[in-house]
């Protein structure tokens, strides 16, 4: 017998996290009015639209009860993201920058999944307002839409279902027993970095406004700028290092920062995926400029810093999947590009704003490999895979395994689809990777100075799937698609 599903629930939620859409919509149009330009109205009207329709779905929700079940969680997280991409489009439509419906929600999808691509060819034309919308979709969805539900409405009562169902992965660190303060305090320390990175670009000499933008994007490893060259706009040594230095925080996993912030630095420094995390980090710098000097004419001290710094700064944008550019590595020498690639795919710490598979799941697969051969050595003897001292489960390790074989699959077969759709091969994998990984610029014309602008319609949409996927890792949307789901 199938549980009655609490569809009042459902719309209730809905409705009151559109509402919460509204809001920041009127905050974006507040922007405009200072600047005096001509997306106000648009603005506007988007909020005024999504908050009637928000406000409907409370009406609707408005009798439902308490009970709320996995089912629930899971259909919540996965439809959220599309409604407030949908109601989040519709600031790019009604001002008329965006015109093109399938453009604007590739745009506006690409912002709330973090993930960085763009069709715009040149993003400066853009006023003020809708700069900040892009830079504020990601910010939102960098600590994750349903995070900050749980941490400003408190209605909800079914706080772990939510958090499990977008935030998932292989271990969860709860650094407080209830899931509505663990929200909090997450989105506490995620406004306190992101103020006090806004504070320091503007006074390495980046513009207010644009200090703002960046560092919006920056804490959300999002990688949406306000120019067309991204950070490479800025020839400044010291704003770069500073995105560098937040990019690397950002891809740390946040309860174990808040910890750390909290003084106890030794359960971070003492975290195996933050070890593997700074290590990959830095080998990967020293084999970039490695490469990058040696292929350079002039050995100064300056140009042996430059050389250093686009690599750190591409690495770290790569690893924490990011997507700002300080140079164009698509100039790069192939093996150079093909160990981006590899970064790209492996992405950050788990419980981070970052996307790919995250280092702890290649930790874990690297970790077992070593022990098989252990094992095969030594038929009789129980060696199990232990992560900070813990022994994992079984399924655990299994689990990670299931997720990588998906991931992959998934990458050839969109790969395969993208090419019948008219892409060739480079430019087709490349965009598969990077919107499943939420990089954002890829490879080809869609590279750190391109766009996704000539990219076939079916591919913007099938693209934008892929971000979501990718985003929520993987199973909180293919769940839905399973008949057995939607059993008891």
């Amino acid at each position: 017998m199938t549980k009655a599903f609490n569809w009042r629930q459902v719309f209730r939620i809905l409705g009151a996290l559109l509402v919460t859409e509204s809001f920041f919509l009127l905050i974006t149009a507040a922007v405009s009015f200072i600047y005096r330009e001509d997306d106000l109205t648009a603005l506007l009207y988007s909020a005024a639209i999504t908050c009637a329709v928000g406000l409907t779905g409370i009406l609707i929700g408005h009798r439902s009860t308490r009970q709320f079940g996995t089912r629930e969680g899971y259909l919540i997280v996965g439809l959220i993201w599309i409604i407030f991409s949908i109601f989040g489009m519709l600031p790019f439509i009604l001002s008329g920058y965006i015109p093109n419906i399938t453009d604007a929600f590739f745009e506006t999808m690409s912002g709330f999944t973090t993930t960085g691509a763009s069709i715009l060819d040149n993003i400066e034309i853009l006023p003020h307002g809708l700069l900040f919308w892009r830079c504020l979709t990601q910010w939102l969805g960098g600590m994750g839409i349903v995070v900050l539900s749980m941490a400003i409405l408190p209605m909800f009562g079914a706080g772990m279902q939510l958090y499990t169902a977008e935030v998932p992965g292989p271990m969860h660190d709860k650094i407080l027993p209830r899931i509505k303060d663990i929200a909090r305090r997450l989105w506490e320390l995620y406004i306190i970095l992101t103020l006090v990175m806004t504070v320091l670009l503007y006074l390495a000499g980046m513009g207010m406004f644009d200090a703002v933008c960046h560092a919006l994007s920056t804490m959300a490893t999002g990688g949406y700028s306000t120019k067309q060259a991204s950070i490479a706009y800025w020839n400044s040594p010291a704003i770069h290092y500073i995105i560098i230095l937040f990019m690397f925080v950002s891809g740390i996993n946040y309860s174990l920062l808040y910890t750390a912030v909290r003084g106890n630095v030794r359960k971070l420094t003492h975290d195996e995926e933050f070890r593997c995390y700074y290590t990959v980090v830095i080998s990967a710098t020293i084999l970039i400029a490695t490469g990058l000097i040696l292929t350079n004419e002039t050995g100064s001290i300056a140009n042996i810093e430059e050389r250093f710094r686009q690599s750190l700064f591409q690495v770290v944008s790569i690893a924490t999947t990011t997507g700002f550019a300080s140079s164009d590595y698509t100039l790069w020498a192939p093996v150079l590009q093909l160990l981006l690639l590899l970064i790209m795919f492996i992405g950050s710490s788990s419980g981070s704003t970052s996307g790919g598979l995250k280092m702890i799941r290649a930790h874990i697969i690297m970790k077992n490999a070593y022990y098989e051969f252990k094992r095969i050595l030594h038929p009789k003897a129980v060696i199990p895979v232990r992560i900070n001292r813990h022994v994992l489960q079984e399924n655990v390790v299994t689990g990670v395994y299931v997720f990588l074989t998906v991931l992959i699959l998934i990458i050839i077969f969109s790969t395969i689809i993208l090419i019948l759709s008219g892409m060739n091969v480079l430019e087709a994998f490349g965009s598969v990777l990077t919107s499943i990984t939420n990089v954002g610029p890829g490879f080809g014309t869609q590279g750190p100075n391109g766009s996704f602008a000539t990219v076939p319609t079916f591919a913007k949409w099938y693209l934008s799937f892929l971000m979501l996927i990718g985003r929520l890792e993987l199973f909180t949307i293919l769940l839905l698609f399973a008949p057995s789901f939607w059993k008891k």
